[in-house]
């Protein structure tokens, strides 16, 4: 994932075979130089995989698992040969049917990162900290906008040799439900996750409100997202003393579970991952 070309988006022009001729062939032995026609059937394409029409936006199928196959566009059926039209009468028919031509069109295959746990949050939330201590992930870090440009997915060590994996989104913006910033290039990872972790930092002048215009993107971009369970964590407590966090605590929302963190200073990080294995399991 830390490769820079990472790449979750692409046109493809599928063109599938055509079926291979049946073939007039007539056999011929030693013992009968007029055997009669045995030619074969033509044959048939490989298979295709897809997810989507290009230029109806219909969606065609999925891989989900190891091995699945579909067909994409069936191949021409391949022409049958003489063989076929052998009878009584025609004993040596001469001809066999053509292949039947194959299809072709535009489609889209696009990626849908699978993950258990995806992080949900603005630019700056310290979604990349938090994944970077969690986990093996390495992101780029810095202070400005958008540092994240491609998902980063990471592998959380849990108790018991157990394991959980997390992916860290792109930061959403107010209106990137409507293609705004970045974000709706990559909402649709968020599909895959089986929880989301919603991430503010205690600094945040209206942490109730940051969370719910996340939450409000999210809805406006996939309503299904609302079923996910959900986890709020205020981040960067390290750079807030404990009173002012006391405080913090009585403006948090109520209808989610709420951990203060600090990724930077390791601030109940054990805590946090309790909670996501919890509501994994």
């Amino acid at each position: 994932m830390e490769n820079d070309n990472f790449i979750d988006y692409v046109k493809i022009f599928f063109r599938s075979g055509n079926g291979g001729a049946g073939s007039a062939h007539l056999l011929r032995t030693a013992h009968d130089p007029k055997a009669g026609p045995d030619g074969g059937d033509g044959g048939r394409v490989p298979l295709g995989t897809i997810v989507k029409d290009a230029e109806t936006d219909e969606f065609i199928g999925e891989i989900l698992e190891d091995g699945q196959e579909f067909v994409v566009l069936p191949g021409g059926r391949g022409g049958q040969g003489n063989v076929h039209f052998k009878t009584a009468t025609r004993q040596t028919p001469r001809f066999a049917q053509p292949g039947e031509p194959g299809q072709e069109g535009w489609f889209i295959l696009e990626l849908k990162v699978l993950a258990d746990i995806g992080l949900v949050g603005f630019p700056n939330a310290g979604k990349s900290t938090l994944i970077s201590s969690l986990s093996n992930a390495r992101p780029k870090i810095a202070d400005y906008p958008f540092t994240t440009l491609k998902p980063n997915l990471g592998m959380v060590a849990y108790r018991d040799f157990q394991s959980f994996v997390i992916a860290d989104i792109p930061g959403i913006i107010e209106g990137a439900s409507e293609g705004k910033g970045i974000g709706l290039r990559f909402l649709r990872h968020i599909e895959r996750n089986a929880a989301l972790l919603f991430l503010v930092p205690c600094i945040s002048e209206n942490i109730k409100k940051e969370y719910q215009i996340l939450l409000n993107e999210l809805k406006a971009y996939n309503e299904e997202l609302m079923d996910k369970k959900r986890v709020l964590a205020i981040t960067k407590c390290d750079l807030m003393p404990e009173e002012e966090l006391k405080k913090i605590e009585k403006k948090v929302p109520k209808d989610i579970p709420v951990i203060f963190i600090s990724a930077h200073a390791q601030k109940n990080l054990t805590q946090l991952k309790d909670k996501l294995w919890e509501i994994l399991h």
